[in-house]
């Protein structure tokens, strides 16, 4: 159950109020040197940025979509017809020859795109745009020389307002003609596609007619040259005295092979007839057997053998003298004179024989001479001839293949092939194609989203202010120990008021009950007071934080207005709190208590006065005392350095905490001075105002006099300001309210 506590007297009330419970917050570690990290930026930072910028994105996209529409509704509309030609590849492109065989083009890529840049040639547009007087409609205006206006005419034609494209995919070409006027962009799409037509068969007429005049051109010459060379082959003929000297040739050739084949049966023949004829000379018997008497031979040899033998038995047996042996030697002597003749006869006839077979070889020899010589001679003429024959047939059938080409070409030029066709015709559309409003308005509201959106994100990112604590701990390496809210009525200390007036006033801090029966019993503003003190007190373990100096980066952070409502807050504990004002420069504390002192902390440093005779209390505050800064002086500043620490340590033997409102630090010497003198310095900043650099400056002057930081104060903290505005108030909210006994 929280503890019951009393309001402040300035808010009188029959109902009890209740504080909520004291958050707790973890102690807060001694400040070291730090390197800031590069901050990643959250996603729910864009989005509050966006909420932030809400109204101002959503005026300016409402703006330039409604600029969009008003500029959209006074354009000119524009109207676009379109015409389709379709190209046919399998269609020949001729009727008779090779090309009623063959289609119009391999590459139809290429050859596509060949037709797009003709049908935006000047020859196909030229026409078209004399006959619809297109030149006044896009080309120069009335204000144009008659001179420059004679040489843009002179010019090639090129419409803007005219598209040539294919569709991916297909041998189509659409020719489409933009214009205000419906039918005349129809007229125009259907007028350059039949121009493109016609075009094309005037090419083909003009390259057959060109050709076929250069090929007459080429006959007269080719015919006189078929006639010479004919005439060259016909006299050939007649040198030779043959009708085809190749069939004479291949008689000779034959016969030259035969001769050739007996030539050398006759060669073999004779060397055999002398070789018998030699070894008869040489008076061997085996060669005269192998003669063709040889058989009588042989029957001589044998009956002389025999008559040798029986000689020899003769003899043997009756002797030189007896008729036997004379008989017996008669016969053996007639025997060998028959066979001597014999073998005579036979040498003979082997002479007789080898010069006959010698005689038919030298015969056939100077036959084969002969011939091969006579084939020789008319081989040679052969090839002449061949050579003039083949001249002859190449200028002939030259001749005859120009003679159909001219008559095909002839005949193709008269045709006009249908592998380009209008298969769709333009017609007057019905809706303009400029300006499409549907698309302008959504390309406008786009554009101008994305241009807010980057707009605002751009100028955050050039906000080099600090805004919310998590960019504090991300940018400086200090903790924020709290946030507080934007409440001016709030943030006004409580003075001595009549009865009707705090009512007033309390109706305006405290709120009726809501529909759930709860009134508000604190404000924001005192709930983040109470925070800050709670979180300062908690984490002084030690209990040696007996003086906090409150600094800034720059004047108008709040630091006086939070100085006071911290020294409020711990009075309220029921310590003793002393407020110092140390800004001797501007002093305003005792305005805030609506004090009009004389003398104050400037008397005391120069040791006019002492400072327990000048302590003021603040009524309804008793364990709250305000120590004003007195008449500005510039000896008194100077003497902080000297007497602060023992002024420090005599307020601290009187009072629990002593509070010390310091001027800021940057641009001021005595601040420094407080800094090092106090236990504990608390920095307060202005969230959308106090720039990053100045308060890491600051921070880096108070770790280079090594005093203790206690935390960071953002003050100032809204919902514009900080990206977690709702988070760090919801909190604040959750104990504000008790239950109503009305």
């Amino acid at each position: 159950m929280p503890e019951q506590v009393r309001l402040p007297e300035i808010f009188p009330s029959t109902q009890p109020n209740i504080l909520p419970p004291v958050a707790y917050y973890p102690p807060i570690a001694q400040q070291q040197e730090f390197e800031p990290e590069t901050p990643a930026v959250p996603l729910t930072h864009y989005l509050w940025i966006l909420r932030r910028h809400l109204w101002r994105i959503i005026a300016f996209v409402a703006s330039c979509v409604l600029a969009t529409a008003i500029v959209s509704a006074r354009l000119q509309p524009i109207y676009e017809s379109t015409a389709t030609v379709d190209i046919d590849f399998q269609e020949p492109a001729g009727v008779v020859g090779q090309d009623s065989t063959h289609s119009a083009a391999n590459n139809s890529d290429t050859f596509l795109s060949t037709q797009i840049k003709l049908i935006q040639s000047d020859s196909v547009l030229r026409p078209v745009a004399e006959r619809y007087h297109l030149l006044n409609l896009e080309g120069p205006s009335s204000q144009t020389s008659a001179q420059k206006a004679q040489a843009i005419a002179a010019a090639p034609i090129s419409l803007s307002r005219l598209k040539v494209t294919r569709p991916a995919g297909t041998n189509l070409l659409l020719i489409s003609y933009r214009s205000p006027d419906p039918r005349l962009a129809a007229d125009v799409s259907n007028a350059v596609a039949n121009s493109y037509l016609a075009h094309t068969y005037n090419i083909r007429i003009r390259s057959s007619t060109s050709m076929s005049s250069f090929m007459e051109k080429q006959i007269d010459e080719l015919k006189a040259k078929m006639e010479q060379s004919n005439l060259a082959l016909a006299q050939f003929e007649k040198d030779l005295d043959v009708l085809n000297p190749e069939d004479k040739s291949n008689i000779l050739s034959a016969r030259l092979l035969q001769l050739n084949t007996e030539f050398t049966t006759a060669q073999a023949e004779r060397v055999n007839k002398q070789a018998a004829l030699e070894a008869i000379r040489t008076g061997s018997l085996e060669a005269a057997q192998v003669s063709s008497q040889g058989e009588s031979l042989a029957k001589l040899s044998d009956a002389l053998n025999m008559a040798r033998q029986h000689f020899v038995l003769v003899k043997s047996t009756y002797g030189s003298t007896h008729p036997e042996y004379r008989k017996a030697a008669s016969e053996l002597a007639e025997i060998e004179r028959q066979f001597d003749e014999t073998r005579s006869s036979i040498a003979e006839r082997v002479a007789v024989q080898y010069r006959q077979a010698q005689g038919r070889e030298q015969l056939l020899a100077k036959t084969v001479a002969d011939t091969k010589a006579e084939w020789d001679h008319l081989n040679s003429r052969s090839f002449q001839y061949r050579q003039l024959k083949q001249e002859a047939d190449a200028d002939r059938a030259l001749y005859d293949e120009l003679i159909k080409k001219i008559r095909e070409a002839d005949i193709n030029s008269g045709f006009q092939n249908n592998n380009i066709s209008i298969a769709d015709a333009a017609r007057p559309p019905l809706h303009s194609v400029f300006p499409d409003i549907r698309l302008n308005l959504l390309m406008a509201f786009l554009a101008s989203t994305l241009l807010a959106i980057g707009a605002v994100i751009l100028l955050d990112t050039l906000d080099t202010t600090l805004r919310d604590p998590r960019e504090v701990s991300r940018f400086l390496g200090v903790d924020v120990i709290g946030t507080m809210p934007v409440d001016r009525l709030a943030a006004q200390l409580p003075r001595p008021v009549a009865q009707d007036q705090a009512d007033a006033i309390l109706a305006k801090v405290i709120p009726s009950p809501n529909r759930n029966g709860y009134y508000k019993t604190t404000s924001d503003f005192e709930e983040a007071v109470r925070t800050i003190r709670n979180t300062i007190l908690l984490s002084d373990f030690e209990g040696r934080l007996r003086s906090i100096a409150l600094t800034s980066a720059a004047p108008s952070e709040g630091k006086t207005t939070i100085a006071a409502h911290l020294a409020i807050a711990n009075a309220a504990r029921g310590k003793k709190t002393l407020l110092v004002d140390g800004d001797l420069r501007r002093p305003s504390i005792h305005t805030k208590f609506g004090f009009t002192p004389r003398v104050g902390l400037s008397n005391v440093l120069t040791g006019e006065l002492h400072w327990q005779d000048i302590v003021l209390p603040v009524d309804g505050k008793p364990n709250l005392s305000v120590l004003p800064a007195g008449p500005g002086s510039h000896r008194a500043a100077d003497l902080i350095g000297p007497r602060l620490s023992s002024l420090l340590d005599e307020f601290a033997k009187e009072y629990d905490l002593v509070i010390l409102d310091s001027p800021p630090l940057l641009g001021f010497a005595e601040c420094l001075q407080m800094a090092t003198a106090a236990d504990g310095v608390l920095i307060i900043s202005r969230a959308g105002e106090t720039k990053r650099r100045a308060v890491a400056e600051v921070i880096s002057v108070l770790q280079r006099l090594r005093a203790n930081i206690v935390g960071v104060v953002l003050n100032q903290v809204s919902q514009n300001t900080s990206s977690d505005g709702y988070s760090y108030y919801g909190y604040y909210r959750y104990g504000h309210y008790q239950k109503s006994e009305r």
